[in-house]
């Protein structure tokens, strides 16, 4: 068709090539390139689609006025946590998650919760009367939410422009398109143009803007890098175990990205956790553990997580392989390496299986000598001391490194009732806790027969 042009343009990246390419240049992914039809530019390079320049005389950062209340909570704690104190005014924040975790609902809470604020829910994926049963089994106050129901860009637009709301929620990105663009729904392009014109007429409006994005099989926002420069802010939603949800920043402009918000999944919706210090330590009814399990103390953002890692090794004939979701593969391949040579744990000749209790995904280096201590359990079947907590790093020379905010683990670890701790030699500490101090694998090894000594005679 006259005017028209084909190109090829990476579904995960935005690269565009003029002609279709196995594998992406830029990102290394594989066949994501797909075909689109896009209008050509005018002779003189204007665009009917780009939205008006704001018509502002340039001014001084002293004469900018900033409201009290230019960031406001969310009515959500754990949500208030990970955008860095609340919803910012004019900001922009794109949610992604799989299909089914709970986004359209997370989003309906937040626009419900959202206390003296006019806020709008644009679906493009469900129906006025979908939304309204969602909204009422999870009791949100109907009145307080606009539902508008349209896809098309130039509608939303013209809506948000003439009248003015404090928040508004778009369901889902993907779903957009524009008229003036021939490239399907969900294309890059059409994803990114109507970002870019979503954001642009928000930011006019003062409106803070939260869009919804799908997560594709890969796990990641499909076109994330095309559109993760237009927002301010980037959160991932992830599940970790039964109806627990995680929500994770990878990107804040306006705070860290180091805090994480969990929720349960009940039937009235998403509920906060409000004190998770021991929420991902399995419950068990005798006060003995079986081999493989250590426990470690983890810091999100301004709060200390205990967690539970988890080890199984079985023989395997044709060699060491490592099966692990909740931690690297390869840093637990390495750790088991640096067992094998320093403490003389055989571990070459074993499948080696590893998980994290309560699904929680863990990379900081403070886990390594717990791993470490969970895989010598399994592979010679001493159990360790229920009561006792380790945390440091492993260099594959064997010693055991110090780690940051060792005071705040170890309060942490007393706090949730464990007694024993195994530090880092280097590690400074003055704490009431019963300490024990290792500087390499083999003498933290030898440490855990002493602290099963102690423990049997306090008990």
């Amino acid at each position: 068709m006259k005017g028209l042009s084909t190109r090829y343009v990476c579904s995960q990246c935005g690269r565009v090539e003029s002609k279709w390419l196995g594998r992406c240049p830029d990102c290394g992914s594989w066949n994501s390139f797909t075909e689109e039809v896009v209008q050509k530019q005018s002779k003189s390079g204007k665009s009917q689609l780009v939205s008006d320049a704001n018509k502002i005389e340039p001014i001084t950062l002293q004469e900018v006025i900033v409201e009290p209340d230019f960031r406001y909570s969310t009515g959500i704690s754990e949500l208030d946590r990970v955008l860095g104190g609340g919803i910012m005014r004019g900001g922009t924040v794109l949610l992604g998650g799989e299909p089914g975790i709970g986004k359209s609902t997370l989003m309906l809470q937040l626009l419900g919760a959202v206390q003296g604020k006019s806020v709008l829910y644009i679906s493009g994926e469900e129906s006025p009367g979908q939304v309204s049963m969602r909204a009422q089994r999870i009791e949100i106050p109907l009145e307080s939410i606009t539902l508008f129901n349209d896809t098309r860009l130039e509608p939303v637009i013209d809506l948000i422009s003439n009248t003015h709301f404090d928040v508004i929620a778009v369901d889902s990105l993907q779903t957009l398109y524009s008229s003036e663009l021939p490239s399907a729904p969900g294309s890059v392009n059409q994803m990114r143009t109507c970002s870019m014109e979503l954001v642009d007429a928000a930011k006019r409006q003062g409106s803070s803007l939260f869009f919804i994005g799908h997560i594709t099989k890969e796990g990641q926002i499909a076109g994330p890098k095309a559109i993760e420069h237009i927002v301010d802010t980037v959160l991932y939603f992830e599940q970790a175990g039964s109806g627990v949800r995680i929500i994770r920043a990878v990107k804040n402009r306006f705070g860290s990205v180091d805090e994480i918000g969990i929720f349960l999944m009940t039937e009235k919706g998403l509920t906060p956790v409000m004190d998770p210090g021991g929420f991902f330590i399995s419950e068990r009814t005798s006060g003995d553990l079986p081999p493989g399990i250590a426990f470690t103390a983890v810091i999100e953002g301004t709060r200390t997580f205990l967690v539970e890692i988890q080890a199984l090794t079985i023989p395997n004939k044709t060699g060491a392989r490592v099966y692990s979701e909740r931690i690297d593969t390869a840093r637990v391949t390495r750790i088991a390496a640096v067992l094998e040579r320093h403490a003389g744990i055989i571990l070459s000749d074993k499948e080696i299986y590893v998980n994290v209790a309560g699904g929680i995904k863990l990379q900081e280096v403070s886990i390594e000598l717990p791993l470490a201590l969970a895989l010598y359990s399994a592979a010679t079947g001493v159990p360790l001391p229920s009561s006792f907590v380790s945390l440091g790093e492993l260099s594959l020379a064997g010693e055991v490194r110090p780690v940051s905010y060792g005071d705040k683990r170890v309060k942490g670890a007393v706090d949730m009732g464990f007694t024993h701790l195994l530090i880092p030699e280097a590690m400074p500490l003055d704490h009431q806790a019963i300490l024990y101090r290792c500087d390499r694998i083999e003498h933290a090894i030898e440490r855990i027969a002493i602290i099963q000594k102690h423990v049997s005679k306090r008990s």
